[in-house]
């Protein structure tokens, strides 16, 4: 019978093997649950993840079987915690070699001290009913410019003195500075546990309102 059942349906267990094999080692999507990234990703957008981005590894294992390409600073990767193993989604602030700091939430590499232009006022919804106030901006340094979120009032490592990333390592932040676990708390991210880069979110839905289609986002780019 189960024989039966494989002959009959060959076609279909070998489609979802090469989908899983695809998924596993050149492109996945990534749904997030969290607003660790607003306001560049929110909740409920599901980004898709180029997994050849810088190594091409043996399916569903950390083993590279060839070097692709390097993060850059400004990447959004997703990667294993080397805390706990969650799959998490940040961005890359800091490269081997760089010596990273924060003071005061603002952050400097190298030595350059980042510059944050376009403030604005916000409102960022912790839960259904219950809000705080935040401020966004455009934070510019070492080359790279991107949005951040800092809430009102939020306890955090605001500060850390300059450390270097070590060889092999990565420094990654949270866009929503003030509610990320990110390398300020998991430390550094080595390069194995890189999974891929985030490319652009394919689709997304508000869970604070039903699950309602946020169409302006879908396929948007990063």
């Amino acid at each position: 019978m189960v024989k039966h059942w494989l002959r009959s349906n060959r076609g279909f267990i070998l489609f979802m093997l090469c989908l899983g094999i695809f998924r596993t080692a050149i492109a996945d999507w990534n749904p997030v649950p969290s607003g660790s990234m607003r306001p560049t990703i929110l909740e409920g957008d599901v980004v898709l993840v180029n997994r050849v981005a810088y190594d091409l590894k043996l399916p569903l294992t950390d083993v590279s079987l060839v070097r692709l390409g390097e993060p850059q600073r400004g990447d959004i990767i997703t990667f294993s915690s080397p805390a706990d193993g969650t799959r998490l989604i940040k961005r890359v602030v800091a490269l081997p070699g760089d010596v990273v700091a924060m003071d005061n939430e603002v952050l400097s590499v190298n030595g350059q001290v980042a510059r944050y232009d376009r403030l604005q006022p916000a409102e960022e919804m912790l839960a259904p009913g219950v809000s705080v106030r935040a401020l966004r901006a455009t934070e510019s340094v070492q080359g790279t410019e991107h949005a951040v979120q800092f809430l009102e009032g939020a306890n955090g490592r605001h500060s850390f003195a300059a450390i270097t990333v070590p060889e092999g390592h990565y420094f990654v932040l949270g866009d929503n500075r003030d509610n990320s676990a990110d390398s300020r708390y998991i430390g550094f991210v080595p390069r194995e546990k890189l999974i891929g880069r985030a490319m652009r979110v394919l689709v997304s839905a508000d869970i604070t309102d039903r699950w309602q289609p946020r169409f302006s986002r879908w396929i948007a780019p990063l």
